[in-house]
Parts: C-alpha cells; sequence; structure tokens
C-alpha cells in the first residue's frame, strides 16, 4: 500500500498513555526513587536511608493492629465551627476541604482492636488533617477511648502526630490538652497502662502534655519532637541556632536526655508494643 492509500484508509498512531499519579516517590531525605507499593509494603519506610515518611492514621493503625480487628469509637464526633473563625478563608470551608482529602470528620481515628489478640484501645493522630492539630473533635475521641479503656481494662495506645492546639478553635482547643490529661489521670489511678508512641511531628501542646506522660514513651527514629518547630522558631533566631535546635528536637536526643525511653523502627512498632503489654498490663487475650 502506498503513501496515499494509506492516507485514503486512515493512519493510526499510538496513543501515549500517562503515568498514573504516585506510582513513584522521591524519598525527602535521600532524595532516592521509590516504588510506591514498595514503600507501603515496608509501612512507609524508606529502604535506602530507612526514613519513615508519613502515613495516614489508617496506615498505622494496619501496621499495629491485628487485621480486621480495629473497631473505631466516636466516628460521630465531627469537628465544628463554634467560634465563627475566619483566617484566609472560613473555617467551615477549611473543614469541608480536609474532609474531602482525607475521608475523615476529625485529626484523630480512636477505636479499639487487638495486638496479638490482646486487646487495646488505640488513638492516632491523622497528620492530613490540618496538620494533625488538637481540637474540641479531636479531644473528645481521645478521652471516649480512655473511658472505654477504663471500662473495659484496656491498655491504651495515643499515637502522636500534631502541629498542637488548633488556633481556629482558640482557648476551646487548648482546654483539651487538661480534658485529655484530667482523662489520663484518672485512666492512670485505675492501674491500667499508657503507651504514648511519638512520631514525626509532635509538638507544641500535643508535646506539652498527653504524649509526655505514658508510662511508657516510644519515639519513632529521627522524629521532630519538641515544643516550636522550624517555622516559627526560624524567624526569630540565627541560622546556626536554627540547626542546633534542629538537632536538639530529633528523637534520637530527645532520648539522649531522658524524655522519650526508647526509639523503635515502625516495622518493629507491633512487637514491641505486644511485648510490652505483655509484660507491664493485664492484657485481655481472645480468640481471633
Amino acid at each position: 500500500m502506498n503513501w496515499f492509500n494509506k492516507l485514503k484508509s486512515g493512519i493510526q498512531t499510538l496513543v501515549r498513555r500517562r503515568m498514573p499519579d504516585r506510582v513513584w516517590v522521591k524519598c525527602e531525605r535521600c532524595e532516592q526513587i521509590i516504588y510506591q507499593k514498595q514503600l507501603e509494603k515496608n509501612t512507609g519506610i524508606c529502604p535506602h536511608c530507612k526514613h519513615h515518611v508519613r502515613i495516614s492514621s489508617a496506615e498505622y493503625i494496619a501496621a499495629v493492629l491485628d487485621k480486621g480487628s480495629f473497631e473505631e469509637i466516636g466516628r460521630e464526633v465531627k469537628s465544628t465551627d463554634p467560634l465563627a473563625f475566619v483566617d484566609l478563608k472560613p473555617y467551615p470551608e477549611r473543614l469541608k476541604e480536609y474532609r474531602k482529602r482525607v475521608q475523615m470528620d476529625a485529626a484523630v481515628l480512636a477505636g479499639t482492636g487487638k495486638i496479638d489478640k490482646m486487646r487495646v484501645g488505640i488513638a492516632v493522630h491523622e497528620i492530613g488533617f490540618i496538620g494533625g492539630s488538637l481540637g474540641s473533635a479531636e479531644g473528645e475521641r481521645i478521652c471516649r477511648v480512655i473511658e472505654r479503656c477504663m471500662r473495659d481494662q484496656l491498655p491504651l495506645i495515643i499515637v502522636s502526630r500534631s502541629g498542637g492546639a488548633r488556633m481556629q478553635e482558640s482557648v476551646l482547643s487548648l482546654m483539651q490538652m487538661a480534658k485529655v490529661n484530667a482523662a489520663l489521670s484518672q485512666f492512670s489511678a485505675e492501674g491500667l497502662l499508657f503507651i504514648s508512641v511519638l512520631t514525626d511531628p509532635t509538638t507544641a501542646g500535643v508535646a506539652a502534655s498527653y504524649a509526655s506522660i505514658g508510662d511508657v514513651n516510644i519515639a519513632e527514629p529521627n522524629a521532630l519532637i519538641g515544643f516550636t518547630g522550624p517555622r516559627i522558631t526560624g524567624s526569630s533566631v540565627s541560622a546556626a541556632e536554627m540547626e542546633a535546635l534542629r538537632q536538639a528536637q530529633r528523637a534520637e536526643q530527645v532520648l539522649e536526655h531522658g524524655f522519650v525511653d526508647m526509639i523503635v523502627s515502625r516495622n518493629q512498632m507491633k512487637a514491641t508494643l505486644s511485648q510490652l503489654i505483655a509484660m507491664l498490663a493485664s492484657p485481655r487475650k481472645e480468640s481471633a
């Protein structure tokens, strides 16, 4: 068939397909390219430099609890706009945006589940929902799981990943620190085990309150743990002071100064929690 006949009959061309989003990701520490599925299989740990990538609250729960054992508590508790707050945009619009983004109504996922068949209560901050910040709904969800643990005599795990109190809720947010600490005081009086897991980042009011008062405080490697992060402090100190502060607020330095008890890699977290619960609590063990 000559060229003109080909034109007449129509020329078929190959259409290049777009690469699907999030197939490959770049590690923010070593800048190596990682296959997304490999990263997920490795619980969000870079295979090259062991950097712990931030994962969702649902992924964290899947990594530490027995499969299919999680039962959510407080799902009906949602963030609202009690102060009619407006910054760059009205607070209700911001809430709507984040709800759509992470498919959650608050920045804490709480419930009960099992670790090696031992029942536990667990609350995990969702960093993707307004930076995992602590507002009224988050405080209420945490307190509800604490109450359930007291009722059923269960050990409690709180996984903190937060920028602190949520400014859009002002004093109503700040009072959640006292509210959660008061609930934990009652929990402690019951002789129950509270394990606090500090991940990247654990800062501000959350770091200064319940994240730091576990019977056992565990940090993930290189997690940022401190009262103020680089964006807040950076405008008021020199570059040298900022670099020193960055190093001082990493988990390894925090461990050296006694504010956490151990550093545990995420892929060893379930085994470590299981050992601690078996040693320090009287866990309720149930068949699968």
